[in-house]
């Protein structure tokens, strides 16, 4: 798939990085996947990291907030949801089991957003666009393609999502459910068992890349950490989870050739 001027509700439309070292994790991102970066004031001491590929926009970053790190919360990625209304979708969430915990407010023009754990405790945005869409590029190696959902309680939360925003939820091999909106397959739901039980239950985006034991020792030699493979799914692709040097946990996706 080539550029996107627009995300359908329900979408997986915007990632956006909390990291420790914003100035490292522009480094370590661009040599990874040949992004551009583009940075914006915040404040006196602040700024807002664009990424984009092709000239699109892919990605962001910030520097973790000091309420998060005095909570203990590490470096991660943010998964964005795009929804029509960000204050309906709120309030739909905490009817369905859902935690509030920032929002809906405005971010200046780009967009209406808050910040929703669900039922079982991941935590995700929800984005009601309106200058800025999310991610322009997609199904290409640089780009975001996927993310999976990893809970203890893989039924509460399935049912949760589907509520929320429509989604179809198809259980596949192994107790693994996919999540389908409208119809594009975009993410999944791993089996409990196969989660690390010591991890908060958290959303984990994927970024397509072109070979995946490339794209890892790439990664290594840039300071990270590798969880898991690289690893073959048949007939799928071959996927590696791994933490950036600052610790933030994403995965790599080669998919299966087309054809």
């Amino acid at each position: 798939m080539p550029h996107i001027a627009k995300h359908a509700p329900g979408a997986f439309s915007w990632i956006e990085l909390s990291t420790s070292d914003q100035n490292g994790a522009k480094h370590f991102y661009t040599s990874l996947f040949g992004w551009s970066f583009e940075d914006s004031p915040m404040g006196p001491n602040d700024f807002y990291t664009m990424f984009s590929l092709e000239g699109q926009n892919a990605a962001a970053a910030y520097s973790i907030r000091q309420d998060e790190v005095a909570q203990g919360i590490p470096p991660h990625w943010n998964l964005y949801i795009s929804v029509e209304s960000a204050d309906a979708a709120a309030a739909r969430a905490t009817e369905l089991g859902g935690v509030v915990l920032f929002g809906p407010f405005d971010v200046y023009s780009y967009g209406r957003m808050a910040v929703i754990a669900d039922p079982t405790g991941a935590v995700f945005h929800v984005w009601e666009p309106k200058t800025h869409p999310g991610v322009g590029i997609m199904s290409q190696p640089g780009s975001f393609c996927w993310a999976d959902l990893s809970t203890p309680d893989t039924a509460r939360a399935s049912e949760f999502y589907a509520k929320l925003f429509g989604y179809t939820m198809m259980p596949g091999h192994d107790g693994y459910v996919h999540i389908q909106n409208g119809a594009e397959f975009i993410g999944g739901v791993p089996p409990g068992h196969h989660r690390n039980p010591n991890a908060p239950p958290h959303w984990l985006v994927y970024i397509q890349v072109a070979d995946c034991a490339a794209s890892t020792a790439l990664a290594k030699e840039l300071g990270a950490s590798v969880y898991m493979g690289p690893m073959e799914m048949a007939n799928v692709g071959t996927f590696t989870v791994l933490a950036d040097p600052q610790g933030a946990a994403f995965a790599l996706f080669e998919p299966v050739p087309a054809g």
